[in-house]
């Protein structure tokens, strides 16, 4: 290991993300390796929205006191979560002045209890910005997977503000894809490219035939054309509904949840659309091993553009075709057919049927070397050498 791989060992990490109790995404699969040689303070997140008088919300707010009464907690050997409690209707500059102060003191108290000095702050969320630099950091990382401010629910503007101060304050910029790292070069220049990578060994067991398909799946007529995760108002729904009218002997199977603002009942109108819900992480190679062509049907946005999403790598993984409308980051994997509009869409997933269909290990091996541990090789290599030019790597 070269000596800036090295100056990110035995590190304390102050890290902004999602609530570590979600689906694990790129962030905790990247601090969980960062976590071998390294201790984390992982800070769920402060959210880059008010909430809304609605269920999911009131049920959000609901959970997330019941966790701040815990205090922190060691979730996972070196991994330390920390619930902050916020006032939740923060419209004013009043009530964020409030909060960022809240913010800031119950980081610093699990921080002494912890006995954290000196920590590297990796955020993930510009709503991190008011209190990133101000915990006696020794160095200061945005970690930017998303153009935040092109979210719908969110206060755009003011999230882009929070971004360009964090930025500003980072002495590193990490991006997930090329078209972000662009972006974000303009106001920091010390910004590098590091795009994800995947689970290779989880998923991968689609391809073992010891793998069990579930009940609710296996029941289903072939073929079954398949999508994991999140239906939100980024999603094509109008290609995922023109694929199960050009199969109506198959199934189309959709497993995540739909968010609040996202209107899903099209999907549920088409007699073969099953739409079976979020499953524990652990079983979706079960369920990619059912499928024979896996979707990627996002709508082309600012928001989509400057996304990679992490699906498309675990569909690959899991030895499956892979369908998917035209985005930079998807086009540069290079692995999966790109759809030009809805009509070809259909035509792409019918080539998929007619070329070996289902996972099939062969095809999961391209995609081996990108695992999580490369990446974080990488980002060990950028932070290093980053603390280094500082100063800092000791």
């Amino acid at each position: 290991m070269d000596l800036a791989r090295r100056a990110l060992r035995g590190r304390d990490l102050v890290v902004f993300s999602n609530d570590w109790d979600g689906d694990p995404l790129s962030k905790v699969h990247i601090m969980r390796i960062l976590s071998r040689e390294n201790r984390i303070l992982w800070v769920n997140s402060i959210g880059n929205r008010a909430p809304k008088a609605n269920a999911h919300d009131v049920k959000r707010i609901i959970d997330k006191l019941g966790r701040f009464t815990e205090g922190v907690r060691e979730v996972e050997p070196n991994i330390h979560v920390l619930s902050p409690l916020a006032i939740p209707f923060y419209g004013s500059e009043l009530v964020r002045g409030a909060n960022r102060q809240l913010l800031r003191l119950q980081v610093l108290r699990a921080m002494k209890k912890l006995g954290f000095q000196k920590p590297i702050s990796w955020s993930f969320l510009p709503a991190s910005a008011p209190v990133s630099g101000t915990l006696g950091e020794a160095f200061v990382i945005y970690h930017c997977v998303d153009e935040f401010s092109a979210f719908s629910d969110t206060n755009g503007r003011h999230i882009a503000e929070l971004e360009e101060r964090l930025l500003k304050r980072a002495d590193l910029c990490i991006t997930s894809a090329e078209r972000l790292r662009e972006n974000k070069a303009r106001v920091n220049p010390r910004t590098v490219l590091v795009r994800h990578g995947t689970d290779f060994t989880h998923f991968v067991k689609a391809c073992d035939p010891a793998t069990t398909i579930p009940t609710d799946i296996a029941r289903l007529p072939k073929p079954i054309i398949g999508f994991f995760g999140l239906v939100a108002d980024w999603v094509d729904q109008e290609a995922i509904i023109a694929t199960a009218r050009a199969h109506p002997g198959g199934s189309v199977v959709i497993i995540g949840k739909t968010t609040p603002d996202c209107d899903d009942s099209a999907l549920r109108a088409e007699p073969n659309i099953h739409m079976l819900g979020r499953k524990r992480y652990a079983d979706l190679p079960g369920y990619s091993k059912a499928f024979d062509v896996a979707l990627m049907p996002f709508k082309v946005s600012e928001l989509t553009l400057n996304a990679n999403p992490l699906k498309v790598r675990e569909y690959l993984a899991s030895g499956l075709p892979v369908v998917s409308t035209d985005l930079p980051e998807v086009r540069k994997v290079g692995l999966c057919k790109i759809a030009k509009d809805t009509e070809d869409f259909v035509r792409k997933v019918d080539e998929c049927l007619a070329d070996k269909p289902g996972p099939n290990r062969e095809r999961a091996e391209r995609i081996f070397g990108e695992s999580w541990d490369a990446r974080v090789d990488e980002i060990r290599h950028h932070v290093g050498a980053a603390l280094m030019a500082d100063g800092k790597a000791l």
